[in-house]
């Protein structure tokens, strides 16, 4: 299956919190940062993840915010520290490349974001991503 999501980093199932619907389940992806997938149960029983199954974290580029500095007071725990190492800008959006350990990923974000947060390659950011933004595949 070929899919648009560009932004796909392997990692380990560290842990399941199965609630009545949704299940919160822990990656440990292959850079050895931790992330958490909100998940239906159903696709965590359908998928089969389990502590110790292979994934794959599937992230639109869109729902890739980025921080330059310490982030304080926000909710959204997937944190994943990175460089900047490309920016395309078009008129209104930008693409943003951003290398993190053990993989890549792409945010789409104002072409004003960009200019006020003074990306350019070299520069150290922190992807921020929702746990209910997260998509999980089976190896």
């Amino acid at each position: 299956m070929n899919l648009s999501i560009r932004n796909q980093i392997p990692g380990t199932v560290t842990d399941v919190t199965r609630g009545e619907v949704m299940a919160a389940v822990k990656v440990r992806l292959d850079g050895g940062q931790e992330i958490t997938a909100a998940i239906t149960l159903e696709a965590v029983e359908e998928l089969g993840i389990a502590a110790g199954s292979a994934v794959r974290a599937l992230v639109k580029s869109t729902e890739v915010a980025l921080a330059t500095g310490p982030v304080e007071g926000l909710s959204i725990r997937n944190r994943i520290p990175g460089t900047v190492t490309g920016v395309t800008a078009g008129g209104a959006m930008a693409g943003v490349k951003v290398t993190v350990e053990g993989g890549e990923l792409t945010a789409a974000i104002t072409k004003e974001a960009v200019t006020d947060l003074g990306l350019s390659a070299g520069s150290a950011v922190t992807a921020l991503i929702k746990s209910t933004e997260i998509s999980l595949a089976t190896a």
